[in-house]
This record gives structure tokens, C-alpha cells and sequence, in this order.
């Protein structure tokens, strides 16, 4: 997730940069290094966003597959035990 993440949030803050200078009239020079600057600050970021929000669904699906498997492990609650 942490790479599509990236993927996404780098190229859309280098599209939002390029689209306020242009229409704010910077110069081109600085207005390339300001975009490629917060493509890679913003994929950075995405990265981290991506594989924090990765651990937090593998470790909720991971929890809840030992639960079940715990619950199917132990006996029923009205259960007496063997009977002969």
C-alpha cells in the first residue's frame, strides 16, 4: 500500500504546484524545483501513510483470524464434558 500510496499523493502535489504557479505567473525554474521538491516530500509521506495504514489492516485481520480460530478451538460453554 505504502507505494501506491506514494504513487498517488507524489504526482498529484507536483500537478497542484505546477497548477498554482501557473496561474500565480512564477517562474519556471523555481516553479519545477518547487514541484519536484513536494513530489518527493508528499511520495515520501504517502509511503509512510501507505504502509502504516497496511500494518494497521494486517494486524486487525490477524487478530480477528486468532479469534476465530481460538473460538472454534474451545469447547461450547454448556458442554458437561465426555459423556458415556
Amino acid at each position: 500500500m505504502g507505494r501506491i500510496y506514494a504513487g498517488i499523493l507524489g504526482p498529484l502535489a507536483f500537478l497542484t504546484v505546477v497548477a498554482r504557479g501557473m496561474l500565480n505567473g512564477a517562474n519556471a525554474q523555481r516553479l519545477l524545483f518547487d514541484a519536484w521538491l513536494f513530489l518527493w516530500i508528499f511520495a515520501a509521506v504517502g509511503y509512510v501513510v501507505g504502509r502504516l495504514a497496511a500494518w494497521v489492516v494486517e494486524d486487525s485481520v490477524r487478530s480477528r483470524l486468532s479469534a476465530e480460530l481460538a473460538a472454534q478451538e474451545a469447547p461450547p460453554a454448556d458442554a458437561k464434558g465426555p459423556t458415556r
